[in-house]
Protein backbone atom coordinates (compact mmCIF):
# COMPACT_ATOMS: atom_id res chain seq x y z
CA UNK A 1 0.00 0.00 0.00
CA UNK A 2 1.58 3.25 -1.13
CA UNK A 3 -1.14 5.76 -0.12
CA UNK A 4 -4.40 5.29 1.75
CA UNK A 5 -7.43 7.52 2.27
CA UNK A 6 -7.95 6.75 5.97
CA UNK A 7 -10.85 9.17 6.44
CA UNK A 8 -12.88 7.53 3.65
CA UNK A 9 -13.92 4.56 5.81
CA UNK A 10 -15.20 6.90 8.52
CA UNK A 11 -16.90 9.50 6.32
CA UNK A 12 -18.45 7.26 3.67
CA UNK A 13 -20.47 4.08 3.27
CA UNK A 14 -18.86 1.95 0.53
CA UNK A 15 -21.25 0.54 -2.06
CA UNK A 16 -18.92 -0.81 -4.78
CA UNK A 17 -15.16 -0.97 -5.34
CA UNK A 18 -13.18 -0.72 -8.59
CA UNK A 19 -9.54 -0.85 -9.66
CA UNK A 20 -7.89 1.28 -12.33
CA UNK A 21 -4.47 2.17 -13.63
CA UNK A 22 -3.23 5.76 -13.40
CA UNK A 23 -1.48 7.81 -16.09
CA UNK A 24 1.57 9.23 -14.24
CA UNK A 25 4.87 10.88 -15.03
CA UNK A 26 8.12 9.09 -14.12
CA UNK A 27 9.02 11.24 -11.14
CA UNK A 28 5.45 10.91 -9.81
CA UNK A 29 5.84 7.12 -9.83
CA UNK A 30 9.11 7.42 -7.91
CA UNK A 31 7.49 9.76 -5.41
CA UNK A 32 4.56 7.37 -4.86
CA UNK A 33 6.89 4.39 -4.41
CA UNK A 34 8.63 6.41 -1.70
CA UNK A 35 5.13 6.78 -0.12
CA UNK A 36 4.97 10.54 -0.62
CA UNK A 37 1.59 12.11 -1.32
CA UNK A 38 -1.92 12.45 0.00
CA UNK A 39 -5.42 11.31 -1.01
CA UNK A 40 -7.21 13.76 1.33
CA UNK A 41 -10.03 15.54 -0.47
CA UNK A 42 -9.54 13.60 -3.71
CA UNK A 43 -12.36 12.35 -5.92
CA UNK A 44 -12.99 10.79 -9.33
CA UNK A 45 -14.54 12.92 -12.06
CA UNK A 46 -15.97 11.49 -15.29
CA UNK A 47 -16.20 13.95 -18.19
CA UNK A 48 -16.04 13.71 -21.98
CA UNK A 49 -15.68 9.93 -21.94
CA UNK A 50 -12.65 9.89 -19.62
CA UNK A 51 -12.23 9.33 -15.90
CA UNK A 52 -9.94 11.70 -13.96
CA UNK A 53 -8.37 11.47 -10.53
CA UNK A 54 -8.75 15.00 -9.12
CA UNK A 55 -7.26 16.54 -5.98
CA UNK A 56 -4.49 14.01 -5.28
CA UNK A 57 -1.28 15.58 -4.02
CA UNK A 58 1.86 13.91 -5.42
CA UNK A 59 4.98 15.99 -4.71
CA UNK A 60 7.98 15.82 -7.03
CA UNK A 61 10.52 13.11 -6.18
CA UNK A 62 13.48 15.48 -6.54
CA UNK A 63 12.23 19.08 -6.48
CA UNK A 64 15.43 20.42 -8.06
CA UNK A 65 15.05 18.17 -11.13
CA UNK A 66 11.33 18.76 -11.66
CA UNK A 67 9.99 20.87 -14.54
CA UNK A 68 9.13 24.40 -13.43
CA UNK A 69 5.52 24.14 -14.66
CA UNK A 70 4.76 20.94 -12.68
CA UNK A 71 1.54 21.06 -10.63
CA UNK A 72 1.43 18.45 -7.79
CA UNK A 73 -2.40 18.67 -7.75
CA UNK A 74 -2.91 18.19 -11.50
CA UNK A 75 -5.79 15.90 -12.60
CA UNK A 76 -4.52 12.46 -13.59
CA UNK A 77 -6.25 10.27 -16.17
CA UNK A 78 -7.51 6.86 -15.07
CA UNK A 79 -7.06 3.88 -17.37
CA UNK A 80 -10.46 2.20 -17.63
CA UNK A 81 -12.49 0.52 -20.37
CA UNK A 82 -15.36 2.37 -22.05
CA UNK A 83 -17.90 0.16 -20.27
CA UNK A 84 -16.38 0.90 -16.86
CA UNK A 85 -16.30 4.64 -17.60
CA UNK A 86 -19.94 4.72 -18.69
CA UNK A 87 -20.97 2.69 -15.62
CA UNK A 88 -19.06 5.03 -13.29
CA UNK A 89 -20.49 8.05 -15.08
CA UNK A 90 -24.01 6.81 -14.34
CA UNK A 91 -23.16 6.11 -10.70
CA UNK A 92 -21.37 9.43 -10.19
CA UNK A 93 -24.25 11.46 -11.60
CA UNK A 94 -26.91 9.82 -9.41
CA UNK A 95 -28.00 11.87 -6.41
CA UNK A 96 -26.08 11.37 -3.17
CA UNK A 97 -23.35 9.16 -4.65
CA UNK A 98 -19.76 10.05 -5.39
CA UNK A 99 -16.60 8.19 -6.39
CA UNK A 100 -13.54 8.52 -4.15
CA UNK A 101 -10.08 6.94 -4.28
CA UNK A 102 -9.53 4.57 -1.34
CA UNK A 103 -5.89 3.65 -1.89
CA UNK A 104 -3.00 3.70 -4.33
CA UNK A 105 -0.86 0.58 -4.49
CA UNK A 106 1.62 -1.41 -6.55
CA UNK A 107 0.40 -4.47 -8.47
CA UNK A 108 2.86 -6.40 -10.64
CA UNK A 109 5.02 -3.31 -11.09
CA UNK A 110 2.11 -1.06 -12.04
CA UNK A 111 0.58 1.74 -9.98
CA UNK A 112 -3.13 1.11 -9.39
CA UNK A 113 -5.83 3.10 -7.64
CA UNK A 114 -8.66 1.44 -5.73
CA UNK A 115 -11.78 3.56 -5.88
CA UNK A 116 -15.25 3.16 -4.44
CA UNK A 117 -18.73 4.40 -5.19
CA UNK A 118 -19.77 5.87 -1.84
CA UNK A 119 -22.61 7.55 -0.01
CA UNK A 120 -21.83 10.09 2.71
CA UNK A 121 -22.53 9.14 6.34
CA UNK A 122 -24.47 11.30 8.74
CA UNK A 123 -22.93 12.35 12.05
CA UNK A 124 -24.80 9.71 14.10
CA UNK A 125 -23.63 6.98 11.68
CA UNK A 126 -20.02 8.07 12.20
CA UNK A 127 -20.45 7.91 15.98
CA UNK A 128 -21.93 4.43 15.68
CA UNK A 129 -18.96 3.30 13.58
CA UNK A 130 -16.49 4.63 16.16
CA UNK A 131 -18.38 2.91 19.01
CA UNK A 132 -18.40 -0.40 17.14
CA UNK A 133 -14.65 -0.14 16.43
CA UNK A 134 -13.92 0.61 20.08
CA UNK A 135 -16.03 -2.37 21.22
CA UNK A 136 -14.24 -4.71 18.80
CA UNK A 137 -10.87 -3.41 20.00
CA UNK A 138 -11.87 -4.02 23.63
CA UNK A 139 -12.99 -7.58 22.83
CA UNK A 140 -9.67 -8.33 21.10
CA UNK A 141 -7.79 -6.89 24.10
CA UNK A 142 -9.74 -9.07 26.53
CA UNK A 143 -9.25 -12.22 24.46
CA UNK A 144 -5.53 -11.51 24.12
CA UNK A 145 -5.08 -11.25 27.91
CA UNK A 146 -7.01 -14.32 28.86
Amino acid sequence: MLLENKKARLNFEFLEKFEAGVDLLGFEVKSLRAKHGSLGGAYISVREGEAWLVGVFIPPYQPANTPSDFNPYRPRRLLLTREEISYLSGKGSSRGLTIVPVSIYNKKGRIKVEMAVVRGKKKHDKRETLKRREAEREIRRTLKKG
